[in-house]
């Protein structure tokens, strides 16, 4: 996996070298195979394309710093949704582009990326950040610029509330966090003490634990003890022997793969035997490579499973696993499916009126309007949005990591 990842990124990386735009903000889409492109792109230009005379999609997703964890599953997504509706005949003919911007793992990052490709890439429409924290700087960029915004990753309370044109596929934490602990009591109802542990640096692991917290409290649990930690720590010892200390029958993490994956991995190395449940931020296969053998066992909500039925998650499963041998996660088949509303909503729209006729400007108003208005059978489900662009979605899952002998490799196993 690690290896197609490289690969995967490597490719991704050159792609964006060879996408830049040029336009001004009042600049038509153009599919002309003749038209041109130049890598000094400013304001001032009049036409919006890219090398390939393609429609923009801008992808702000993280390719380093210990969020690539999570980015990169996010860009396979992207990329293979891409292959897959362009072979379909992308929107009514004209092929879809996608433009990546690294987002690294801070705010400075995610802005970046945002501005160059609003005011350089001239992008329809951006599907990222990666993480909640970037979303609260980022977002109100597009905002003010009128682009759409589609969060893939971003389940913190109050994102599709930052503007009119922030929307996400990525269900709120309040709805899928406590699922888990149901099914940790399921499989212990024994449990009676809990020892959370959280991202403090982290505006989403500060709102998951919320609804953790809250969730304990309303099972009727003890809350033995709240720990602390950064997103950019390696060392747990002291918050870990804490927790032991009150012996805790669940453990509770917020965080994400790289800390989340240690922590989990120390709480073990330390002793504790009890359930551990891992937030959003652990769900990702990239975790098992950092707690190992000691991952099994963790327990993770899901808004998505690679069995769902339908007939485009049966595509996006199998063309996943015959390229990385492996299942889909969450944040791969979220990616996916924002692409996916991007592509519906520009050829309803297309219907309605010529995408090439439109001004940039216009075009973005309009594909915000149509994306809040559409119904969409994705990977995840059927799914659509509420008038400030919360997804709505049916289906959830728990999932359980089941790791193999050798203790390097596992897999998410979900469970009824």
């Amino acid at each position: 996996m690690n290896n197609a990842i490289a690969q995967t990124t490597a490719l991704l990386s050159t792609c964006a070298l060879l996408l830049t735009g040029c336009g001004g903000g009042g600049g038509s889409v153009t599919n002309s195979p003749n038209s041109t492109t130049t890598n000094n792109t400013t304001t001032n230009t009049t036409q919006t394309t890219t090398t390939s005379g393609a429609i923009p999609i801008g992808i702000a997703l993280a390719q380093t710093s210990n969020v690539a964890l999570l980015g990169q599953e996010g860009f396979v997504g992207a990329r293979i949704a891409e292959k897959y509706f362009n072979s379909k005949g992308g929107i009514n003919g004209t092929p879809i582009k996608l433009v990546n911007q690294d987002t690294s793992g801070d705010e400075a990052g995610a802005i970046n990326a945002f501005q160059t490709l609003i005011n350089k890439d001239k992008v329809v429409g951006i599907v990222g950040p990666t993480l909640s924290q970037q979303a609260f700087s980022a977002d109100p960029i597009a905002e003010r610029a009128k682009v759409p915004v589609i969060g893939a990753s971003n389940t913190a309370k109050g994102i599709p509330e930052i503007g009119d044109y922030v929307a996400r596929v990525s269900s709120p934490v309040s709805i899928v966090a406590p699922n888990s602990l149901k099914a940790a009591l399921k499989q212990n109802p024994q449990i009676k003490k809990v020892a959370v542990f959280y991202a403090q640096n982290d505006a989403f692991n500060k709102s998951e634990t919320e609804i953790f917290q809250t969730a304990v409290k309303q099972q009727g649990l003890e809350l033995v003890t709240v720990q602390k930690f950064q997103t950019t720590d390696t060392d747990f010892q002291a918050q870990a022997t804490n927790a032991i200390n009150s012996k805790p029958d669940l453990v509770i993490i917020s965080g994400l793969a790289a800390d989340g994956g240690n922590l989990v991995r120390q709480l073990r190395e330390l002793g504790y035997k009890g359930i551990i449940i891992g937030g959003n931020g652990l769900n990702t296969p990239n975790v098992l490579s950092v707690c190992k053998a000691l991952c099994d066992g963790v327990l993770i909500a899901q808004a998505y499973s690679p069995e769902y039925p339908g007939e485009i998650n049966k595509v996006f499963r199998q063309t996943y696993i015959e390229q990385y041998k492996k299942e889909p996660a969450q944040f791969t088949g979220q990616s996916f499916a924002a692409v996916q509303v991007y592509v519906e909503a520009l050829k309803e729209l297309d219907k309605k009126t010529k995408i090439s006729t439109l001004p940039l400007d216009k075009l973005r108003t309009e594909l915000n309007k149509q994306i809040l208005a559409g119904k969409y059978d994705t990977p995840l489900g059927e799914i659509a949005f509420t008038p400030v662009g919360d997804v709505i979605q049916k289906e959830f899952y728990v999932a359980q990591i089941k790791m193999d002998k050798d203790g390097n490799t596992g897999k998410f196993v979900f469970i009824k």
